[in-house]
């Protein structure tokens, strides 16, 4: 369950910051897309953590 919870925070973390950030430009968008891929790893652990 955790990784399912871990994956599907990453997935849409990072989509939503790389389209936020390639608005302003690729690179942008790609470290932006950095952070959320590292804000859904930590969200999904704690969202399996909080339902197991």
């Amino acid at each position: 369950m955790k990784k399912l919870f871990v994956f599907i925070a990453t997935t849409v973390g990072s989509s939503l910051d790389w389209w936020l950030g390639a608005k302003i430009g690729i690179m942008t968008g790609f470290v932006l897309m950095i952070v959320g891929t590292g804000f859904g790893i930590w969200y999904g652990v704690r969202l399996a953590r909080r339902y197991e």
